[in-house]
């Protein structure tokens, strides 16, 4: 196999991974925004279940708004490929957040389904170098 042809298997590679993870994200946080709405989600996941737990309110209720503009900006950000270092950042801290959330209120919580898929695409965006993502806006305006 050429180099120019292994070249674009990782491009490829690269492209899959961003948009399904953007994507994962993105309607998530579009779910969130526009039909449980961020009070909502605060509500229901953050003040609710955490009422009792050592964190003040203000930061649930804070966190649980946040998250779903976070999911819905970085998640479509990753689809586009534009600002993907910042926008691997938001959804990083968001999956730290969630596990610690999870792992508070049930110390063995299974992430197999909903943490561990999400991390590993994150990881493999994140390892690959920028460079070889050339179906971006970032790779576009790179080589403009």
């Amino acid at each position: 196999m050429t180099e120019a042809a292994d070249g674009w298997r990782r491009t490829w590679a690269v492209l899959c991974a961003r948009v399904v993870l953007g994507l994962i994200f993105g309607m998530a946080g579009f779910d969130k925004v526009f039909n449980l709405t961020p009070a909502g989600h605060a509500e229901r996941y953050f003040t609710g279940p955490y009422a009792d737990s050592w964190i003040p309110y203000w930061l649930l209720w804070s966190a649980g708004v946040a998250v779903p503009f976070i999911e819905l900006i970085g998640g479509w950000l990753l689809v586009a490929g534009w600002r993907v270092r910042e926008a691997m950042v938001g959804l990083g801290l968001v999956l730290m957040l969630v596990t610690y959330g999870h792992l508070l209120a049930n110390s063995l919580y299974d992430f197999s389904g909903h943490v561990i898929p999400r991390l590993a695409l994150l990881v493999f965006v994140s390892w690959v170098p920028r460079e070889v993502d050339r179906l971006s806006l970032d790779g576009w305006l790179a080589r403009r």
